[in-house]
């Protein structure tokens, strides 16, 4: 089934792969490069089913952590996705905009304006450390504006829809954790509370887009702060913190493991992704260190055919409905093709200097 077409709302997927999001740092001023439009051309031209894009930081003043990212806020920016779009489309492909807040990552003194300090639901980035500025409600409903108003420009971009980044203790996954929301309004405290940030932000997207247009969300219990944390201990505690998003309009969610062939929950042997498609009903996707024969810490992990046989074999038994593959496909552009053919021992493996340029 990993090779079989997918229809993803009015969507239709060649296959079940899909590109994770990986930031490339490689747009200066925000803006898509030439190398940048080829680097996800490539990738489309080679098969990907879906390409969800590096994050895109949203048009808010606090949302910018990290050198060179692109952005949606000038008419060259707008432009240079376009021409991503294009290049995509014109290979059969199909794209979704990941749409990105990197909340208490930023730090005062960095670009755009040094001014600005990180944003998070309570001033803190890990339990303990209050080094950020903590949200006002004002805040809170110009940060959903722009996720809002952003997701309509990528709609007439010509993406097929937008993920809202929602994981790895970024702003949104900042208000999710209670090691990190210490609120004490609507916006905090019960999980169904935490949720409320995402809960809105789905609910001003889909009113400012149209129907057809896809809205999905990325979550993940570990964060880069804690690789050990969770959100829910408990399918029950999963079901609560996804509800209301779900409720909202949401048309896929994406659970994200630092190994997906691990179990997520005590007294079971399946992973989030199993455990979010059968809460949620809605489709799936699960992603993890796929196509690696470790986890994202080790930097040279060759490509291993056991590891994709067991998404494959997920798939086949309906755990979940797509697989997103990261490292993989950065390092080679032909992955996709290659696991087709059974070409395993040509694959590219991942490496440190993947991460460099654009292949």
């Amino acid at each position: 089934m990993l090779f079989e077409p997918y229809h993803l709302k009015g969507l239709n997927l060649r296959n079940r792969i899909v590109m994770a999001p990986m930031t490339r740092n490689q747009s200066p001023g925000g803006i898509p490069t030439k190398e940048v439009i080829e680097y996800y051309k490539r990738r489309a031209k080679a098969e990907v089913g879906l390409i969800i894009t590096e994050g895109i930081e949203i048009s808010h003043k606090a949302s910018s952590a990290y050198p060179n990212v692109p952005r949606l806020d000038t008419k060259e920016a707008i432009d240079g996705w376009k021409k991503v779009v294009s290049g995509i489309k014109e290979n059969n492909g199909a794209v979704i905009a990941q749409l990105w807040h990197c909340g208490g990552f930023r730090k005062l003194g960095m670009d755009p304006d040094p001014l600005v300090p990180g944003h998070t639901a309570s001033g803190i980035v890990r339990p303990g450390k209050k080094v950020a500025h903590a949200m006002t409600v004002d805040d809170i409903k110009e940060t959903i504006e722009a996720y809002a108003s952003d997701a309509k420009i990528c709609e007439e971009i010509g993406f097929d829809g937008v993920e809202i980044h929602g994981a790895h203790g970024y702003l949104i996954d900042n208000f999710f954790w209670s090691g990190t929301n210490k609120r004490n309004d609507s916006y905090g405290g019960s999980i169904k509370n935490r949720s409320k940030l995402a809960t809105d932000i789905v609910k001003a997207i889909r009113s400012n887009v149209s129907n057809q247009f896809i809205v999905g969300l990325r979550f993940s219990q570990w964060k880069q702060q804690d690789y050990e944390a969770k959100l829910a201990n408990s399918p029950n505690e999963l079901k609560e913190l996804i509800n209301d998003p779900i409720e909202e309009g949401l048309d896929f969610l994406h659970s994200s493991m630092r190994r997906f062939w691990e179990s997520e929950f005590e007294g079971s042997d399946e992973n989030l992704a199993y455990w979010t498609k059968k809460l949620s009903g809605l489709p799936t996707i699960s992603v993890g260190s796929v196509g690696l024969d470790s986890d994202f810490i080790d930097m040279s992990a060759p490509a291993s055919p056991t590891n994709i046989n067991k998404a494959i074999d997920d798939i086949n038994q309906k755990k979940y409905d797509l697989v997103a593959v990261g490292r993989a496909l950065l390092a080679d552009h032909e992955w996709v093709v290659k696991i087709k053919e059974g070409r395993v021992d040509d694959i590219v493996p991942y490496s440190k200097e993947a991460l460099l340029k654009l292949y």
